[in-house]
């Protein structure tokens, strides 16, 4: 090895890798998804006890990114808290698969993600570092994979319910059991050789840029409109009678992830070249023009036409705003800088996801109206701060 070359990292391996990661974790996670909250409803789940496990699982992942990017920045390294974090979630799939109550999904599901909070940051600072200058194009490669990965573990889902007749407890188990294989690429991945460094917990919050802590609070708003998908499907669900309310939401949600996929890598080129706040406003518009649809229509034509572009809207959103925090944040406390935004965006998913429970609970297309309106203002800030900065 020649001097200077230890502290180099194989950007383009590296992606791959953690590519082939996201695509076997994510094809278990995807088995489980789509039945999730039929799953829930069959153990005497309600409106609000979906709300709740939905806006705990995703708040109490992103409520340990800070505190994963903040370790994985003061230890100096990343690799640990990956295979830490997805060892975790494949156990708690496991245990998921022997439920019996909705409060066994509320506590296994929200434990599941806690491995999701603890790999996510230092993951998306390995990327980060891997395709420095193409941040976008890396994010997206690595989001393509990801939700390749979705498709098929949907599509498996499928398969396995309408074909073999598989009831949704062994389809979790199965997908449990794909889930610890996502584990054994990690051991090629390198990550760059970097020192400790002696900081506190307090960094992420004063060393951030003005313009990364606006753009954080804009997202956490938009978070409050992007509550869990779940009663998108639900919404599929309550619409169908027999064994259709659970095989058309899946393939629905099948098609909602072929979209993101299709349209991850495209928009992450594109916000390499056009900027990223463009390409967020569009993501954060499509997004409050998808709930508004859902509150209004109510048609298989109508469903195929509003997951479509609910993923193209995901596609826009998800890899751009990781790019775009790690855009505004220094090197060596970009993970912490990540693990800010992901948390904040989780703390705001938990009463996001519960007012739509409580107004499912009063009227389905109220809560479709609430994310319209909701995305609709996060819109209006980052245009209002877009057209200040070109003045």
């Amino acid at each position: 090895m020649r001097i200077g070359e230890k502290n180099t990292i194989p950007g383009g391996k590296n992606v791959i890798l953690l590519g082939i990661v996201s695509f076997l974790n994510d094809l278990s996670s995807e088995m489980i998804i789509p039945i999730l909250p039929v799953f829930i409803k069959l153990l005497g789940g309600g409106g609000i006890e979906i709300g709740l496990i939905a806006g705990l699982r995703d708040s109490v992942s992103s409520l340990l990114n800070v505190i994963s990017g903040y370790l994985s920045d003061k230890t100096g390294k990343r690799k640990v808290f990956v295979c830490s974090g997805y060892l975790t979630s494949a156990i708690f799939k496991f245990l998921l698969s022997f439920s019996s109550k909705w409060q066994h999904v509320l506590l296994f599901t929200s434990l599941e993600r806690v491995g999701k909070g603890i790999r996510t940051s230092p993951r998306d600072s390995i990327l980060s570092e891997s395709m420095p200058r193409e941040k976008g194009k890396g994010f997206g490669i690595h989001r393509a994979f990801d939700e390749a990965g979705a498709i098929l573990g949907t599509i498996s889902a499928f398969i396995l319910f309408w074909f073999f007749d598989i009831g949704l407890s062994s389809i979790i188990f199965i997908a449990a059991i794909i889930s610890f294989s996502s584990i054994l690429p990690l051991y090629l991945v390198r990550e760059k050789k970097r020192k400790p460094i002696d900081t506190t917990l307090r960094i992420n919050l004063r060393r951030l840029s003005r313009e990364l802590r606006v753009f954080i609070l804009i997202s956490g708003i938009f978070a409050l409109a992007n509550f869990s998908y779940m009663f998108f499907i639900l919404r599929v669900e309550e619409s169908l009678t027999g064994k259709f309310a659970i095989a058309v939401p899946i393939l629905l949600y099948a098609l909602f992830k072929t979209f993101k996929v299709m349209f991850s890598i495209p928009f992450g080129i594109i916000s390499d070249r056009i900027g990223r706040k463009r390409i967020i406003i569009l993501g954060y518009a499509l997004f409050s023009f998808t709930c508004l649809g859902f509150a209004y229509l109510n048609s298989l034509l109508a469903f195929l036409i509003l997951f479509s572009v609910y993923g193209i809207a995901d596609a826009i959103i998800d890899g751009n705003q990781r790019a775009y925090v790690s855009d505004l944040s220094k090197e060596r406390v970009r993970s912490t800088a990540l693990g800010t935004f992901h948390t904040v965006n989780g703390i705001m998913t938990l009463p996001s996801s519960v007012i739509a429970g409580f107004l499912w609970n009063i009227s389905h297309e109220m809560t479709f109206i609430y994310g319209g309106i909701m995305s609709l203002i996060a819109v209006l800030f980052l245009l209002t701060i877009f057209r200040r900065e070109n003045r």
